[in-house]
């Protein structure tokens, strides 16, 4: 947005500048100057110009934004300063600092020393024992780290990349502990007062790995001894999130349900139950699934189309794959993300009831607000909106808050795809067979534009005539802020790449395993998958972690409809060379100086919980490995 100043008579530029950069100033008072000479009568003069341009957040040169100032002579007295009019000379860019009302400091971390294999994920905290628990996904373990020896100090810089001052308590060994066979990954953790609750995914009888019912293992916390296993619960298949409710009276589980590779066996996705009485929880689960949503189910026409069913042969039921749950503050509604199915289920906890299935939409990417880099290809910060190109928001992590006595959902946006040995929906934007008309026809044929933009082949063809009149691609690159029914009241838009690309160069869009640049605009850019929100005196934050670039967004959403971007923070080495195999676990090179990669869980912790008496958040790092804590206060 410009404004406009505008001369009475033709004044020097350089004065104008003076004046108005300099009016706050109150410095002494100089001398007074000698007395000019009268001027001669004449013509009016020209009038000079000032024009003053709003430079939004992530703008290549203030990336906290700012304000660009020209100023020039009106040549044709239209009161319009037209670029030929601006004397580039005196043009003035000031940029915004940081938003600093809110500080992220790095005070703590643990390096499991292992990379690449999930050995931190999901991450929660147990005030009473100052304990972290991490989920160390592959091991089928839960690592215990002691936080009661962090103190306020801030490590900053290049001292973080190998910061190691945290250290591991005892690990939950499920299998052992329950002693039961088939046991796989753990997914999940939670903690309520003194109970913990982990979700660890099973094999069927077949030796398929994830495809049996998995199991809710739960242990009893204390200030002073180590947790105490007491039972476990089956529940559904790949249970992939659990979240005790915030009066602890229930357990709740999103059982995702994949598919085997050959995708000749895809188990139904469902939610479970698991009520809590005075800290015991029940011996058996309640699963709520979604069968009535079938095709000749009695709810099938509540389904909207955008809600993205594709499985091969698959049942709506067995399609839906419940992903993440954020239960509202009273306790009574949970919001579950269905990832893959670009949805959101609503669920009443006490009737134990689907109360809808909510179709998240598509997100234009034609739009200015929405540009994307698509290529990974054309080296450079190539920020451009495309019309006809959109993104699904298939969110992963979801949250929820009151604002005025009304629930709101927030959503990290990050995409996903079926790509399966069975079936695949997944291709490149140039192999699609798209309408001749389609405005992109072209820019989908080049590798530097649209050309190797992920996309799906089962959206984008309206008229169902075999030639495709969107290009849809995974994930919305964002997080939104949702009404209860699903209207979305914010989305970041384009800020995420905006903001790293103007901090980091080419490191924007970097992938997690590997210092290699641009390598992440092709696919889902830089993957905002973790999220946590923390009130913060009366401010309500919401921290959203980039999957693939690393680091985290503050952002905060106090009121829904004001929401306001307040830092970016990072804490991995762009310079240090390595590479990680994320499916041996093999390392070339140094990672012990990468940094931390790959945010896959947030836990907010209040300041009357905190070892340190400040407001802090844990982050766990799955490529790299580590947990991390950073300290949040208020400036």
């Amino acid at each position: 947005m410009k404004r406009f100043l505008q001369g009475k008579t033709a004044l020097l530029v350089s004065s104008i500048m003076a004046t108005m950069l300099l009016t706050a100033c109150n410095g002494d008072d100089g001398q007074a100057g000698a007395q000019g000479m009268d001027g001669t009568n004449g013509d009016v003069g020209l009038s000079a110009l000032v024009a003053l341009t709003s430079l939004a957040v992530g703008d290549a040169q203030c990336p906290f934004g700012g304000q660009q100032i020209e100023t020039g002579v009106d040549i044709n007295s239209d009161g319009v300063l037209d670029a030929s009019e601006v004397d580039a000379a005196q043009t003035q860019i000031m940029c915004n600092q940081a938003h600093n009302t809110l500080s992220a400091d790095l005070v703590g971390r643990y390096q499991s020393g292992v990379y690449g294999l999930s050995a931190a994920e999901i991450v929660d905290y147990h005030p009473a024992s100052q304990s972290a628990f991490v989920v160390n996904a592959q091991s089928g373990k839960v690592d215990v780290v002691d936080l009661s020896m962090l103190t306020q100090a801030p490590v900053y810089a290049e001292a973080g990349y190998s910061l190691n001052n945290l250290s591991k308590k005892t690990d939950l060994n499920i299998s052992v502990d329950t002693g039961l066979t088939l046991l796989g990954a753990v997914n999940s953790v939670s903690v309520s007062g003194n109970l913990l609750a982990a979700a660890v995914e099973r094999a069927d009888a077949l030796g398929n790995a994830t495809q049996g019912n998995g199991i809710v293992a739960f242990y009893r916390l204390s200030d002073s001894e180590l947790p105490q296993y007491l039972s476990f619960v089956d529940v559904g298949a790949l249970p992939d999130n659990v979240v005790f409710s915030p009066d602890g009276s229930m357990l709740l589980v999103a059982n995702e349900g994949e598919p085997n590779s050959a995708y000749d066996i895809d188990p139904e996705g469902s939610i479970a139950l698991i009520a809590i009485t005075n800290g015991v929880p029940a011996t058996t689960a309640t699963l709520i699934d979604f069968n009535d949503f079938n095709v000749g189910g009695s709810r099938n026409a509540e389904l909207s189309p955008l809600i993205k069913i594709n499985g091969p042969g698959a049942s709506v039921a067995q399609d839906l794959e419940p992903e993440y749950i954020a239960v509202s503050p009273d306790s009574q509604t949970a919001y579950v993300s269905l990832q893959e199915n670009n949805a959101i289920a609503v669920i009443d906890i006490k009737a134990a009831a689907v109360k809808s299935i909510i179709a998240l939409g598509l997100k234009d990417f034609g739009l200015d607000a929405n540009k994307i880099d698509a290529s990974d290809k054309d080296d450079a910060i190539n920020i451009q909106a495309y019309a006809g190109v959109y993104g699904m928001y298939q969110p992963d992590t979801i949250a929820s808050y009151r604002w005025n006595n009304t629930d709101f959902i927030v959503t990290a946006n990050e995409g996903d795809s079926r790509d399966y040995a069975g079936f695949s929906e997944e291709a490149r934007a140039a192999d699609l067979s798209l309408d001749p008309n389609h405005p992109q026809f072209a820019a989908a044929q080049d590798k530097t534009q649209l050309g190797r933009l992920k996309v799906t082949t089962s959206m984008g063809d309206d008229n169902n005539d075999g030639l495709m009149d969107k290009i849809v691609a995974y994930g919305g690159r964002s997080f939104s802020i949702w009404t209860a029914d699903g209207q979305q009241v914010f989305d970041s838009a384009g800020d995420f790449e905006r903001i790293t690309a103007a901090i980091l160069a080419m490191n924007f869009n970097n992938n997690n395993d590997e210092n290699k640049g641009d390598s992440r605009s092709d696919d889902k850019g830089p993957e905002p998958e973790a999220l946590a929100l923390g009130q913060i005196g009366s401010r309500t934050y919401a921290f959203i972690g980039l999957e693939r670039t690393s680091g985290f967004m503050i952002y905060d959403i106090t009121n829904p409809f004001a929401v306001s971007f307040v830092d970016y923070v990072s804490n991995r080495n762009f310079d240090a060379d390595y590479v990680i195999d994320t499916d041996t676990g093999d390392v070339e090179g140094d990672a012990t100086l990468a940094g931390d990669l790959g945010p896959e869980g947030m836990k907010f912790i209040a300041s009357q919980y905190s070892p340190t008496g400040l407001p802090l958040l844990l982050i766990g790092n799955e490529v790299s490995g580590t947990t991390t804590v950073y300290q949040l206060q208020l400036q």
